[in-house]
């Protein structure tokens, strides 16, 4: 890993940024406000499918239960679902592949409303993660965004989620390979992937986002020489710039002899 490399990228960028990125073989790990809340977008959604995973293993959960889609479930922008005729019914595991894969936030609110806050957030409190790591509310809510309660995370708290699911602990040996089945197959591949995919270097990850508050994220686990736990978290920011630095810093981390392009 060239840490010095990669601290002048982070150093350059507008905004707040936190960032953790560990090589899971040697160690070596750079961490830069790494334990520091950050609005998080879609990246909460990694919590809400740990949580599905672990409800589905305590049998809790069916994962072939279905749900009908009304229309004041639909919420904007990413996804499928929002787009699809009222009445639409979707299985529980249909909507935790969406919620990830295309960033569905109609399928992410569904299942948020059928886990509950209070069950996700004490799930991730027995895996370690610190009280900066909260869900509170569903997406599109304004009225709770306004009054200041909004989900975050911290890079250090999605680098112990990635971890533990690299690891097989999360929830089980077999949960946690098929989380990692469903984020390899992320379709939203402008950040952390776009210099690896050419390279043929596989990485499983989420994005999250909110431009008009300069909100961009990613986080995942990235197979260059070593595994690598990335993740990249910024608020305020050049959005453009920051995205470009995901794109660097991912390839640095990867292929620390390779040359930025």
């Amino acid at each position: 890993m060239n840490r010095e490399a990669m601290l002048d990228r982070l150093n350059s960028l507008t905004g707040r940024i936190g960032f953790c990125c560990v090589d899971t073989v040697t160690g070596e790990a750079l961490r830069y406000h790494s334990d520091e809340p950050f609005v998080a977008a879609s990246v909460i959604k990694l919590c809400v499918l740990a949580e599905a995973f672990r409800e589905r293993e305590a049998g809790e959960l069916d994962f072939d239960e279905t749900l009908r889609i009304r229309p004041g479930d639909k919420k904007p922008s990413c996804g499928a679902l929002t787009y699809m005729h009222d009445g639409l019914e979707v299985t529980i595991r249909d909507l935790a592949v969406l919620m990830i894969i295309l960033s569905d936030n109609t399928a992410t609110n569904l299942l948020i409303d059928r886990l509950c806050t209070a069950r996700i957030n004490a799930f991730m409190t027995s895996l370690g993660l610190s009280d900066a790591t909260r869900c509170r509310r569903k997406l599109f809510m304004p009225e709770l965004s306004a009054q200041g309660v909004t989900n975050h995370v911290t890079a250090d708290d999605m680098a112990r989620l990635l971890s533990l699911m690299l690891e097989e602990r999360l929830v089980s040996p077999s949960a946690s390979r098929e989380m990692l089945s469903i984020l390899r197959d992320q379709r939203l591949n402008g950040k952390m992937p776009f210099y690896l995919k050419p390279r043929n270097i596989p990485c499983a990850h989420k994005t999250g986002e909110d431009y008009d508050d300069g909100v961009t994220h990613d986080v995942g686990i990235i197979w260059g020489q070593h595994p690598m736990i990335f993740c990249f978290l910024a608020e305020g920011a050049d959005v453009p710039l920051a995205e470009r630095a995901i794109q660097d810093l991912a390839l640095m981390a990867a292929c620390p002899d390779v040359t930025i392009p």
